[in-house]
């Protein structure tokens, strides 16, 4: 059963801090134990019981969508002005429409409207007009397809960036909808900022075409299948699709993507759903083929009992590895003690493997959440030497044109205007008629905020 605790996420998630004057170190490790928040403290859930919270049918239908639903779950705990914040957000600068399953609302802290307001998984799944940048909202070189995914489709939906691998999206809703999605010109629902594109074909005309071409494309060996969330695609469609990529000879790596492993692992412990698990990864393991779950987990409030559940539920059946993909975001997880707790608790407790942390994608209305690359660098370093070498994350920046390079990788710096210069080594798919692509820099642009006077007034003269 889930262990149940009425206890705030925010003290039930206390970094190491306390304990460093103790031991010297910069940081202090101490193990903590897992806690499922009591959903019973919100108004609107005072009389849902266990079996209802562990139902993922119960946690779909039950999701907040708008400020109304909203409202009817918090009740009195948060005051008039945040409801106000929210709103002017979702009328101005939202890019993604609201979508919060109980399970991550349950994570964040409503101890009071102040505490809300700072609360970091409230930071990222509910944004609020007071937290973007009031100057520089959206960097002058952001983008709806910033890493220029859907130019380089073979086929709709199947991306085909880096040489020996494809990136699949079956289809474009989540369970959830992070307000820093990269994909955010085509997840989710259209906003009042962003009517969203849409995908053309049938789903299953979409993955005969996808299967089609991994068929024909022998160097292609790893496919990440995505969407939005694989999820939300009906299990006996995914089953369907997981099977025949196990029966690609040249495909030797299968990587499901799914933030609900944490925002909804109810989903991924309903018995249907593990047992078609199982048959899959039979299937991969008897092939030789290897089968991962790569999840989205930005703070140590999102690990829960229910989530480390989840996960082991998914290795216990035949998967290899569950792994963590977060992304760096101010006020969310940028300090080497919030990102060393929720390593130690995604690994030490949960069983997944911190894997990477993103900057944060040079999307619209999104430079209050991005980092520069220089204060990505010294992260890297400061979490260096804490975690086994397999479980340090690699902090990465997805170069548009280039794809993920560690944040060392850079080949020059222009600090005074923040804009970093990145090569490679490989050809994209729409660059393999370009003599220069492997010569050429390729530029990536700090916030604006991040920059001294002299390159803010610089950003200000080229916008005027």
């Amino acid at each position: 059963m889930t262990a149940i605790q009425e206890v705030s996420p925010a003290e039930s998630t206390d970094s190491a801090t306390d304990a460093t004057d103790a031991t010297g170190q910069p940081y202090a490790y101490r193990r903590t134990e897992l806690v499922e928040p009591d959903w019973r403290r919100f108004p609107g859930w005072r009389e849902v019981t266990e079996a209802q919270w562990r139902d993922a049918q119960w946690q779909r239908v039950h999701c907040v969508r708008n400020i109304k639903q909203l409202r009817a779950v918090l009740g009195d705990l948060v005051g008039e002005r945040f409801y106000d914040d929210l709103a002017a957000d979702q009328r101005e600068l939202a890019t993604m429409s609201m979508l919060v399953p109980p399970q991550m609302l349950n994570t964040m802290s409503v101890d009071s409207t102040d505490a809300f307001y700072a609360d970091p998984v409230r930071r990222y799944m509910l944004p609020v007009r007071s937290d973007r940048d009031r100057d520089w909202p959206s960097h002058p070189h952001s983008a709806r397809d910033s890493l220029h995914e859907a130019e380089m489709w073979v086929v709709e939906g199947l991306t085909h960036r880096y040489p020996t691998k494809v990136l699949a999206e079956l289809l474009s809703t989540c369970p959830q909808y992070c307000g820093h999605c990269t994909r955010m010109d085509l997840v989710g629902n259209s906003t009042d900022q962003v009517v969203k594109h849409k995908l053309d074909l049938k789903p299953a005309d979409r993955q005969d075409a996808m299967i089609d071409y991994l068929r024909r494309t022998p160097g292609v060996r790893d496919v990440v299948v995505s969407g939005g969330d694989v999820a939300n695609v009906p299990w006996h469609q995914l089953e369907s699709f997981l099977m025949r990529l196990l029966d690609i000879e040249t495909v030797r790596d299968v990587r499901l993507a799914t933030k609900a492993l944490a925002g909804l692992p109810q989903h991924w412990l309903q018995p249907r759903i593990v047992e078609g698990l199982e048959r899959v990864a039979g299937t991969a393991r008897r092939r030789g083929v290897n089968l991962a779950i790569h999840t989205h987990v930005n703070h140590v409030q999102s690990v829960t009992p229910l989530v480390a559940e989840a996960a082991r539920t998914a290795l216990e059946v035949g998967v290899r590895d569950v792994r963590n993909q977060g992304v760096l975001m101010r006020g969310v997880n940028a300090t080497p003690a919030a990102l060393l707790d929720l390593c130690f608790a995604l690994q030490g407790e949960a069983n997944i493997l911190p894997y990477y942390f993103y900057l944060c994608d040079m999307i619209p209305n999104a430079e209050h959440w991005r980092l520069a690359v220089w204060e990505a660098q010294e992260l890297q370093h400061a979490i260096m030497g804490y975690l086994p070498g397999y479980a340090t994350p690699r902090i990465v920046c997805d170069v548009p044109y280039v794809g993920k390079r560690w944040v060392h990788q850079l080949a020059e710096y222009d600090r005074e205007r923040g804009i970093s210069y990145w090569t490679k080594n490989y050809r994209t798919g729409i660059e393999h008629s370009d003599p220069e692509a492997l010569r050429r820099h390729y530029p990536y642009y700090d916030p604006i905020r991040t920059l001294p006077a002299d390159g803010r007034a610089w950003w200000a003269q080229q916008a005027s």
